[in-house]
């Protein structure tokens, strides 16, 4: 008698809950009657495991049934149709070929025995799962492009609800006839989602720093947990609180009923995040961050070698003419390279915060002092134009960059047909891990196109963002002067795009380029030496 093993995979939990897998294990036990050398020994399932998505090295059925083919532990290996052995093209045939290789039967109720005995059958092989695999494909375009279209209608398309909001009856019925639910402000969360966006985007407070401030008063999650760094992380960055569902590089219409926040608010917000993420920890501009004593600690770099200056504090112990003994505390900004030999440095050791900090405040004022006497009209349509022409160049580039890795995924593709009929030098192996990453790659570009060029097209929301821009910086010159030391820092960091010191206190700032647009004609350098 042959030993059979039986395989059962289905790809969702809809389909789990059809009974697809008893039907499969139906039909599957009827063909093993009808094979009268066979016997049935083992049945392996999968539940909600993608065959187009999830690599065979990553399913347990497949490495426990290669695991036993090895063992010897049978002989003929049944499923109801092959693609449940899975659905992707540069890998699964070459799944069956291993089991073959190892002397193992491959049969499948709908489609009959797969042989590899010439050319014809490897071809066919292969054929195949390309179908499979396209059809996987199809299906999920038609998905995610019903996704974006309930995101373009203003719907919400599903997944966790964020904290903030509480889910509603939305009164439409899915073609399933499940009600669909929305999103209503719970507005003491979002009193809380304001706070946490008001103290990252000015006063430059950290992930770690807001939850200890929102734990001690007793705030909990939606899960009825404590607030971790990674919750305020997926706060900060769900720009469902600009009153806008975004999805795969699609973008609703604006809905006033959702907005929490303004959206250049989080964009200021993502822009914290990225600056303060480790790929990002050996740029040469200003760092977010208001954690210190000084005004610039961690704002300020080394003219001469480029590294981040330290504010450090020192003490300096003095005998007064009346004998009493009197202790000087003050602030120093120190070079790592000179001071703690890191590096190769030609500048000085050390700088007394004071003569810095002051020229650096100096500059401010007199920067908040030349916004106010800018006329409005003439400072928005200098940033409109500046503004639309980065978001072409963005657009535009990604479209070249698309058609160029097009013509990668093309070219290897022809390279893996090539292996087929033997006429190709390179194996099978490398050329599907090269394959697979040009393909993510081309998808990460593919959903980036969309949103660019909305972004490019809504002129109104683009001339809104610049409207609240150019506010925020005619603020500033009102609120500086009482602003806390936090406030200031945070202000000093958008507004100055870098603050480098050299030798004899010789002081670089160079203007931010977002805030040396509104001022252009006015200030005609954008870097200032002091």
């Amino acid at each position: 008698m042959k030993r059979t093993y039986t395989l059962y995979r289905v790809s969702t939990k809809g389909q789990v809950d059809k009974n697809d897998i008893p039907m499969q294990k139906t039909a599957c036990r009827a063909f093993v009657e009808k094979m009268s050398d066979w016997q049935l020994c083992k049945e392996f399932y999968e539940k909600g495991i993608s065959g187009f998505k999830v690599s065979a090295d990553k399913r347990d059925a497949i490495q426990d049934l290669k695991q036993a083919a090895e063992n010897k532990e049978f002989d003929v290996l049944l499923v109801f149709m092959f693609d449940r052995l899975g659905r992707i093209p540069n890998e699964t045939p070459f799944v069956l070929e291993w089991f073959d290789s190892h002397g193992i039967e491959i049969w499948s109720v709908k489609e009959g025995q797969q042989k590899f005995e010439n050319d014809g059958d490897y071809l066919m092989n292969y054929i195949r799962f390309w179908q499979a695999g396209g059809e996987s494909k199809k299906t999920s375009i038609r998905v995610k492009e019903r996704l974006s279209q309930l995101v373009e209608e203003g719907m919400f398309t599903g997944g966790c609800c964020p904290y903030g909001y509480k889910f509603i009856k939305s009164g439409i019925v899915n073609k399933k006839g499940k009600e669909l639910v929305a999103l209503e402000i719970v507005p003491e969360e979002a009193a809380l989602v304001s706070f946490i966006f008001n103290k990252t985007v000015k006063e430059g407070y950290g992930t770690w720093r807001l939850c200890n401030i929102i734990n001690e008063k007793g705030y909990k999650t939606h899960n009825g947990a404590k607030f971790q760094s990674n919750t305020i992380n997926r706060i900060l960055k769900n720009y469902t609180y600009s009153g806008h569902f975004i999805r795969s590089g699609k973008i609703s219409p604006f809905i006033p009923e959702l907005k929490i926040v303004d959206k250049n608010i989080i964009d200021e917000a993502q822009e914290i995040l990225k600056s303060r993420s480790n790929d990002m920890e050996k740029r040469n501009n200003i760092a977010y961050t208001t954690r210190g004593a000084a005004l610039l600690s961690g704002n300020i770099y080394c003219a001469h070698c480029g590294i981040r200056m330290h504010a450090i504090t020192y003490s300096n112990p003095v005998v007064l003419a009346d004998g009493t003994r009197k202790v000087y505390k003050g602030i120093k900004y120190i070079c790592p390279n000179r001071a703690r030999k890191r590096g190769e440095c030609d500048g000085q050791t050390q700088y007394s915060s004071i003569e810095i900090d002051n020229a650096v405040l100096k500059l401010t004022y007199d920067v908040l002092d030349i916004i106010k006497e800018k006329p409005k009209d003439k400072a928005l349509k200098l940033k409109y134009n500046q503004m639309v022409e980065q978001k072409r160049s963005i657009y535009s580039n990604l479209i070249k960059s698309y058609d160029k890795q097009q013509e990668i995924v093309k070219k290897l593709l022809e390279e893996i047909g090539k292996v087929l009929i033997n006429e190709s030098t390179f194996d099978i192996e490398t050329l599907n891990e090269s394959l697979k990453l040009q393909k993510e790659k081309l998808a990460e570009i593919e959903s980036k196109i969309p949103l660019a060029l909305q972004e490019l097209n809504n002129e109104k929301e683009m001339l809104n963002n610049i409207d609240s821009l150019y506010n925020e910086f005619v603020s500033w010159s009102e609120e500086f002067n009482l602003a806390t030391k936090e406030r200031k820092k945070m202000i000093i960091c958008k507004l100055f795009e870098s603050i480098k010191i050299g030798k004899g206190y010789n002081v670089e700032i160079t203007l931010n380029l977002n805030y040396e647009q509104f001022i252009k004609g006015i200030t005609e350098k954008a870097s200032i030496i002091t």
